[in-house]
């Protein structure tokens, strides 16, 4: 798991706790900073998965072209 994947899961969870007490207090002010970091956690969230289906992609890459040096 990269670390942004699990910035962004806390982000998001901490936002959208944020977010319900803003709705429960009716603080609209909190509701909006709640949901921005939701927003924030799910970019860095997908930011993360990207990153590591690029590394898985290059790891697979790399184990194909040993394996084929292995066969020569």
């Amino acid at each position: 798991m990269d670390k942004d994947q699990v910035k962004g899961t806390l982000d998001d969870a901490a936002g959208r706790a944020k977010r319900q007490v803003g709705e429960w207090t009716g603080d609209t002010e909190t509701q909006v900073e709640g949901a921005a970091q939701q927003i924030k956690g799910k970019a860095e969230k997908a930011w993360g998965n990207a990153k590591e289906a690029v590394r898985d992609a290059k790891d697979k890459v790399e184990d194909e072209h040993a394996k084929n040096e292995a066969e020569r």
